[in-house]
């Protein structure tokens, strides 16, 4: 009798033993899963950010061309109307001859930069999206312990497709058509 109770102890030692290390199994994957879900949320609103930031940049540097044109422009109408008065329309003429205005093309080629950077790194923060959702659902799946535990927890718990990338109407048809034209960079009329 005592060792059967003592039998009995020991199996309910075992299932004691055994929840308690399904339980801290589970809270493990609870929190890796838990800290995949953030991430992927940060890394799409640092990607939000990142888009923003260049947009506005370029969108900013593409002012500045006008702005010279502007200043270039009132420079020679003073010039012309202190050295030839109001009426010096001819003499506006022999000045540019004289003088050969031109813009700065220094300024095109820093918003050429500058959208280039945008793009890369855009490019480079979404492709850091696509490798931490890609890590995520591996883990969920591709892991014993994902696959077991995901039973217990239904993982994931955010809407994965609420973090996909940005894309253009252009990359989504010829991804369905699965064709794509060549790039013209001038189209003649």
């Amino acid at each position: 009798m005592k060792y059967v109770a003592i039998g009995g102890l020991a199996i309910v030692g075992m299932f004691v033993l055994f929840g308690a290390l399904l339980g801290l199994g589970y809270i493990g994957f609870s929190n890796d899963a838990n800290r995949y879900e953030v991430q992927i949320k940060a890394k799409y609103t640092d990607n939000q950010n990142v888009y923003d930031n260049g947009w506005k940049k370029v969108k900013e540097m593409a002012q500045v061309p006008d702005m010279q044109v502007a200043g270039l422009k009132e420079l020679y109408d003073s010039t012309m109307k202190g050295r030839y008065g109001a009426g010096g329309s001819q003499a506006m003429l022999q000045f540019i001859k004289e003088q050969n205005p031109n813009l700065d093309q220094g300024t095109y080629i820093k918003i050429q930069v500058a959208v280039e950077d945008f793009h890369n790194d855009f490019q480079s923060n979404q492709t850091q999206l696509i490798s931490i959702k890609q890590s995520y659902e591996a883990y969920l799946t591709a892991t014993t312990s994902g696959r077991f535990y995901n039973m217990i927890g239904h993982y994931p718990r955010i809407d994965m497709s609420k973090y996909d990338i940005v894309t253009s109407d252009k990359t989504q048809k010829d991804f369905d058509t699965k064709k794509a034209d060549e790039l013209k960079l001038h189209e003649s009329k």
